[in-house]
């Protein structure tokens, strides 16, 4: 037993330097814990040095206060001996103390040093706002959480497929699908609970294809009386490490004009879910009604960002019905934060067929206006097979002799049609930090 003891003490005064690591917030409360144990120290010699002048003293306490204060050792060696037990023994509760607190808040075989460490660089990362919707805006939330917990991600409403339109039509809420994906990506613990938010049943005639997480915030959307809050108690059910916002709480229909095959005829498609299954190309997409106000809270992250990023995702149906809404594109537009568009890596059947990279610039621009985006991501490694339907989403001439182009390896090796989570956020990151210089601010 006294050997353990003994063995947890080393291994305490062992981690001292790691304790003393910059940044980790710890160094300020040691300094005044030192300062306050040794005024209590000097307290107490006060004391000491009184009961030995006084005359009266019994001699029987004399002689205990003279073996207790090791007065027959050499003073410096006095000095040494009590000074490293003292603060041996400090750190060795402090430490002690703070595991026993911090416990429940680690996880298992995790170390509290670098979850610390971490902890803190994450609240010192940039407030980075993501723009879009789908799979692809939940993969780059899977990243950016590492690096930041300054997270906004800014979700399309305009959803009306799947469980999600099944949902909106039946109780009138907006369509939590998008939103749901975005809340399993930022939980900082993706295991059993993000797993059941994601479950998809099937068998039952009634809730077949349904997902858990949907259902949850449609009851948390009756319960607490509005979908906002639904969305915020969802997030902290599931410790999302950041925030996700709907683009707008109005109920609006993504409307396209499509020209048909083969002829100069265009077609008016309603509904998202429409859209990729319409034979034809896409020309022109707008919201309905076209004066739909932002979600407030969407304005503010968007002027207070230190980094825009818009996409990756499907061009018509999951990033322009963001930028459709008129506020949040003129916040957009006023705001000093750098902004980032991720090209997708492949074409989406129906929707983007047959586009390049270029092609994708000039699909956005044409809705919301040149320059707005101060750099065009692009991916340049073209390995690996993708679905027969798909092409890949080059980096052609016209992309290439854009200022703004940035090209580098963003493939999931495992699914190459897909981004990978930790290249696209390493690249985003990358990107951030030579436009803003070291000390983080916005150059601009």
């Amino acid at each position: 037993m006294r050997s353990d003891f003994f063995k947890r003490l080393w291994q305490t005064l062992r981690d001292i330097p790691r304790w003393l690591r910059p940044g980790l917030g710890i160094k300020r409360w040691f300094t005044l814990v030192f300062i306050g144990i040794t005024l209590l120290g000097l307290g107490f010699a006060v004391i000491l040095i009184d009961l030995y002048r006084t005359d009266s003293a019994n001699p029987i306490l004399l002689t205990f206060l003279s073996y207790a204060s090791l007065r027959f050792i050499p003073r410096l060696w006095r000095a040494v001996i009590f000074g490293g037990l003292g603060i041996g023994l400090v750190v060795y509760g402090i430490v002690g103390l703070n595991r026993s607190l911090l416990r429940p808040f680690i996880r298992p075989g995790s170390d509290v040093f670098d979850q610390l460490a971490n902890f803190q660089r994450r609240e010192r990362g940039p407030r980075i706002v993501a723009i879009g919707g789908g799979h692809g805006l939940a993969t780059l939330l899977r990243g950016l959480k590492t690096h930041t917990s300054n997270l906004t991600a800014v979700v399309t409403v305009a959803d009306d497929g799947g469980s999600s339109g099944r949902l909106r039509e039946s109780h009138g809420i907006l369509p939590p699908g998008d939103i749901r994906n975005c809340l399993a990506a930022l939980s900082n613990d993706e295991a059993l609970l993000t797993q059941l938010f994601q479950y998809r049943f099937s068998g039952s005639p009634d809730l077949d294809g349904h997902s858990f997480g949907n259902l949850f915030i449609t009851a948390l959307a009756d319960i607490t009386g509005s979908f906002e809050d639904a969305v915020v108690e969802s997030g902290r059910v599931l410790s999302v490490n950041g925030r996700v916002l709907p683009s707008t709480l109005h109920d609006v229909k993504l409307v396209a004009s499509m020209e048909l095959p083969h002829t100069n005829n265009e077609v008016r498609v309603e509904g998202e879910s429409k859209i990729p299954t319409m034979a034809g190309r896409v020309r022109r997409v707008w919201l309905e009604p076209d004066d739909t106000p932002a979600f407030p809270p969407v304005i503010r992250a968007i002027l207070s960002a230190d980094l825009i990023v818009v996409g990756p995702g499907s061009l018509y149906t999951s990033l322009l019905p963001n930028l459709l809404v008129q506020d949040l594109l003129a916040a957009m537009r006023i705001s000093r934060a750098s902004k980032v568009y991720v090209s997708n890596i492949a074409t989406q059947a129906g929707e983007t067929d047959a586009y390049t990279c270029y092609d994708h610039v000039r699909g956005l621009e044409e809705h919301v206006g040149e320059d707005l985006f101060d750099v065009i991501l692009c991916n340049d490694n073209y390995s690996g097979e993708i679905n027969p339907l798909s092409q890949w989403v080059r980096a052609d001439e016209k992309t290439l002799s854009d200022s703004r182009s940035y090209c580098a390896d963003l493939v999931d090796d495992g699914h190459p049609w897909r981004h990978d989570s930790n290249k696209l956020a390493k690249i985003i990151m990358d990107i951030y930090f030579e436009r803003t210089g070291p000390l983080g601010g916005n150059a601009g």
